[in-house]
């Protein structure tokens, strides 16, 4: 009878050690990124979101049959060897077990036996609701016990939850970083409609100065023929200090080094430009290089920040949305059909 008592005994330390020693691995993605792949029509986090949704009944019946196990080791140990040796051996099981069953051999055995009893496990808790609230009332279960963020999307979700943490200029200049690597040239730029441009041979006289001023920029592209042809840039602070206002052309004033940016580039590559060339004005081309509008600096830390910049020199806030209005009737000839 002893020997009999003493297998069941060693057996159910055994099971005690596999038991406590398997470790429910949850997936490193957060709820959220899951739920976002799931509508996205991921399937594999499909079957993952179903797995960590049952994953806390899981550990529930785990706790629930360790501390049964511990019980049942310990009574046995008891009956096996009487209340002196019994209660000795009772204390070492309590003391001793979670660092036998953190053994790197025995949780290797452990893990092989949880990967084989974790699919029976989630279809029960998922056949038996009720029982396994049961479980899980008894047990405080956090699987949540940590949050990082796994996509631009979460992360633009938890600033719009972020009510009382950040101020609406906060949320707004985030967002804006956020939206930023994916924004292009074409998106931000001064369209061609309302570029303002001097021609390279027009004479810089008092008057056509005090238009070019009145005309709210600080620099202004100088063409030869036509703006598909822009040949310099001219600044009209530098233009205010000329000693001779009355027979310099635009292409004596100007800047003859003219910088060329492609309409599909990215705002992140135009600020990398920017920063190298430590310019501030780039003319905007398409793939046939036909200028189709202007990208300032400014125009690049305004789509980073979220917010315009006027200052003295702006006549208008947005001149995109000027360009919609077509003041200048752009291709409106008498009769003409829009398709």
């Amino acid at each position: 009878m002893f020997i009999l008592f003493l297998l069941i005994t060693l057996l159910l330390f055994g099971l005690l050690v596999l038991v406590a020693g398997a470790v429910v691995y949850q997936t490193p993605l957060s709820q959220f990124e899951l739920n976002r792949r799931h509508e996205a029509g991921d399937k594999t986090a499909s079957r993952t979101l179903e797995r960590e949704t049952l994953l806390a009944d899981v550990v529930s019946i785990q706790r629930i049959a360790v501390a049964l196990l511990l019980v049942l080791t310990v009574l046995m140990c008891v009956v096996t060897f009487g209340w002196l040796v019994g209660l000795i051996a009772a204390l070492f099981v309590v003391l001793f077990y979670g660092a036998v069953a953190h053994l790197p051999s025995v949780q290797r055995q452990a893990q092989k036996l949880y990967e084989w009893y974790e699919e029976p496990l989630l279809r029960f808790t998922d056949a038996h609701p009720k029982i396994v609230d049961t479980f899980r009332s008894a047990t405080l279960v956090d699987t949540d016990n940590y949050h990082r963020v796994d996509s631009r999307d979460e992360l633009r979700h938890l600033v719009e939850r972020s009510e009382g943490v950040l101020s609406q200029r906060e949320k707004k200049l985030i967002e804006s970083a956020l939206d930023f690597p994916a924004k292009l040239v074409r998106d931000v730029m001064t369209p061609r409609s309302v570029i303002d441009a001097v021609k390279s041979s027009e004479l810089l006289g008092p008057l056509v100065l005090d238009e070019l001023h009145q005309r709210g920029h600080s620099r202004l592209p100088v063409f030869r023929g036509d703006i598909d042809h822009v040949v310099g840039i001219l600044h009209v602070r530098d233009l205010l200090t000329l000693h001779d206002k009355r027979s310099v052309t635009a292409d004596k004033a100007m800047e003859a080094k003219v910088y060329y940016v492609r309409d599909d580039q990215t705002l992140e590559k135009a600020l990398a430009a920017f920063i190298k060339t430590r310019h501030h004005l780039f003319i905007v081309v398409n793939e046939y290089r036909e200028t189709v509008g202007l990208l300032t600096l400014e125009d690049v830390i305004e789509a980073l920040m979220g917010q315009k910049i006027i200052d003295e020199f702006d006549a208008h806030d947005d001149l995109r949305a000027v360009a919609e209005h077509n003041p200048r009737g752009n291709n409106t000839p008498t009769g003409h059909v829009d398709l």
